[in-house]
């Protein structure tokens, strides 16, 4: 996986300005106001790439609030315009104060950071075949106007600045004829057609075409064009890949990507429908799970849960508006990581923390925690793994019990709703007791590493597409709406065998798991037995990313045993199992947050509720990987022993 990440790097800024991963030049990012100032760093260049950054309060009904470079700061602050209003452009103080290398700073502006609200932030750097911003005097005569995407337009926002007039919208997808038809992005209004917007003409990939309407083109008024690509590759280790789609569905049906969104924005064209916005920071999630998260680009209105209108799957998303089934367009992103991590600390967290018995947000990850595995160390209750796409439900990996609601004392309402880490809730046992001591760890999505994958079943054997970018060597799998066993696959093993997360024993032959099918860098393959018609299904998958992670095996000697796992500083997280035919043996794992030293060894059970067993010297670290000391008992180290494992750095 280095040389795919050296291919990928080096691939940059081809037609791109040296930027080719979408999580250079597009964030979602909460915050809550503190009502005095504050610096979001979101890792978007603003300060020398240019872009825009829109803004809105989620809790209250605050008004959408837009930023750009192109426009810039006047007195200081931010010239704000505001999406679900027709005003001009207005110097506010206390806004957004600097466009920064990795972000913003805002100021003390209600709107943008009044004193425990809690607000979204979408962040669109420029980006040949991404997003541009334009801005431009008006002749009050058809013309073209320049701009630097690279590629064909697939949404054109233009906003006078000057005095008031409503937000103009082109879209690519918008009937039969975008030359001459336009929406209203501060209004409800279904598709209307003239040709005084467009003048009939289509863009091109480098410009775009202007009539006579005063909206777009009165002589001597200002305005301001946010522009975004559609399809236009320029991403990803080769530069053919999309990272931005602006296409059209009719409702309650499934559209086709080829990736995964993080975000989503569509409107009703022949009808009346706000513009519903969608992102996977704010419970987009799988199908299975209410989406409870919506903003409306046209209204000030706080955010509201009303219904499962977009979910996520790992090509694409399933819409169920709540116009039904009308023509509708779209603006979706893609979601990353695409680059390949180098350093395990990027992509896994520890945490190993005390309980509080009050709500508390556990972190330690460095980017978007994906999932959470939470133990008590010290008590014989169950484990907890619970993932941003299923929202906020939990598993537990010592049982076969369906996924459970984990309501407030275990998981707050939206635990997923912050940027590092999740939310824990009260008073469980199982997650915040107070006084009682938790492991945690947190796993980031992210190519040649880790991902997760929801699907449902079809009753027969069936592929499921997913977005590791590698071949998974190790799948952990669990139905979430009905008692199962946990299947996982390891590539020791092979695609005809499979042995259970959640008990001792060892592999099992059964051609129904993984209908005798190895997975690839795309999709996996699922027997009878892991389709059950209507079971919704989750799929963890690990790959051996250099540096990172590693998933093998190897073979007891019943004496000291080094495993090079290909580190630089030695493994952080290790899980080990017994594979032979027939033969007992646990799931162990270790941290280095509870300790992976010579003489004591904490380990703790993936497959009982067991406690911390401590006092033991089962495995050690070493600089490449780790090490299984000679007293490591049959479960972990006999004289030719079968094994398998995951290790993490």
């Amino acid at each position: 996986m280095a040389d795919l990440t050296g291919m990928m790097q080096a691939a940059a800024g081809a037609g791109g300005g040296g930027a080719n991963y979408i999580e250079d030049v597009f964030s979602t990012y909460l915050y809550t106001g503190n009502g005095t100032s504050q610096t979001i760093t979101n890792n978007i260049d603003l300060s020398t790439k240019g872009g825009l950054v829109w803004i809105k309060g989620r809790d209250e009904s605050y008004l959408h609030n837009l930023y750009d470079t192109a426009r810039g700061l006047s007195g200081g602050f931010g010239l704000r315009l505001q999406s679900n209003a027709t005003n001009g452009e207005a110097t506010t103080t206390g806004t957004i104060s600097s466009f920064n290398t990795d972000g913003f700073s805002i100021d003390d502006n209600v709107f943008v950071n009044n004193s425990l609200t809690t607000f979204v932030s979408w962040t669109f750097r420029q980006q040949a075949n991404f997003f541009d911003v334009v801005t431009y005097t008006g002749t009050g005569v058809a013309r073209t106007v320049s701009h630097n995407l690279g590629s064909v337009p697939g949404c054109i926002i233009v906003k006078r600045t000057d005095t008031s007039g409503d937000w103009q919208v082109y879209h690519r997808a918008n009937t039969a004829n975008p030359e001459t038809d336009y929406l209203v992005l501060n209004t409800t209004a279904a598709t209307a057609d003239s040709d005084t917007r467009w003048n009939d003409t289509l863009p091109t990939d480098a410009v775009f075409s202007l009539g006579t309407d005063a909206t777009v083109n009165a002589s001597g008024g200002t305005y301001v064009a946010y522009i975004y690509a559609h399809d236009a590759g320029g991403f990803g280790l080769t530069g053919e890949d999309n990272v931005i789609s602006c296409g059209s569905f009719t409702g309650n049906s499934t559209v086709t990507l080829g990736w995964e969104p993080q975000f989503v924005m569509y409107k009703a064209t022949n009808t009346a429908s706000d513009w519903y916005m969608f992102d996977t920071m704010r419970k987009m999630t799988t199908q299975s799970v209410t989406c409870a998260n919506i903003l409306r680009a046209n209204t000030s209105a706080a955010e509201s849960g009303s219904g499962d209108w977009a979910s996520v799957t790992a090509t694409g998303f399933i819409n169920t508006p709540p116009e039904g089934a009308q023509s509708y367009i779209y603006i979706a992103i893609r979601r990353g990581p695409m680059a390949v991590p180098e350093l395990g600390t990027t992509v896994f967290g520890l945490s190993a923390r005390t309980g509080t018995g009050a709500n508390a947000t556990v972190t330690g990850s460095a980017g978007v925690s994906d999932a959470v595995l939470v133990k008590n160390r010290g008590s014989a209750v169950a484990s907890l793994f619970s993932s941003r796409l299923t929202g906020t439900g939990y598993l537990v990996t010592s049982t076969n019990a369906a996924e459970v609601a984990a309501g407030t004392t275990i998981l707050q309402a939206n635990p997923w709703d912050v940027m590092d880490g999740v939310k824990v809730g009260t008073t469980s046992t199982i997650t915040n007791a107070s006084a009682a001591t938790y492991i945690n760890y947190l796993f980031d999505r992210a190519p040649g590493y880790m991902d997760v994958a929801c699907y449902t079943g079809t009753s027969v054997a069936r592929t499921v597409a997913h977005n590791l970018a590698a071949v998974p060597e190790m799948m952990i799998v669990k139905i979430t709406n009905d008692a199962n066993e946990w299947r996982v696959y390891h590539s020791s093993l092979g695609a005809t065998k499979y042995i259970g997360l959640n008990r001792a024993f060892g592999e099992d032959t059964v051609a129904t798991i993984w209908n005798n099918t190895a997975p690839t860098a795309s999709v996996f393959t699922v027997g009878t037995s892991m389709s059950t018609l209507a079971a919704t299904y989750i799929a963890y998958l690990f790959a051996t990313c250099a540096g990172v992670s590693k998933v093998g095996g190897y073979t007891g000697t019943g004496t000291t045993l080094t495993i090079n796992c290909g580190f630089t500083a030695g493994a952080r997280f290790v899980l080990i199992k017994r594979t032979d035919a027939m033969t007992s043996g646990d799931w162990y794992y270790w941290d280095s947050a509870r300790g992976i030293v010579a003489g004591n060894d904490p380990y703790l059970l993936m497959n009982t509720e067991d406690a911390e067993v401590t006092g033991t010297d089962y495995v050690d670290t070493a600089a490449t990987g780790f090490e299984i000391s000679s007293t490591a008992p049959a479960a972990i180290n006999a004289s030719g022993g079968s094994y398998i494992f995951l290790a993490i750095s």
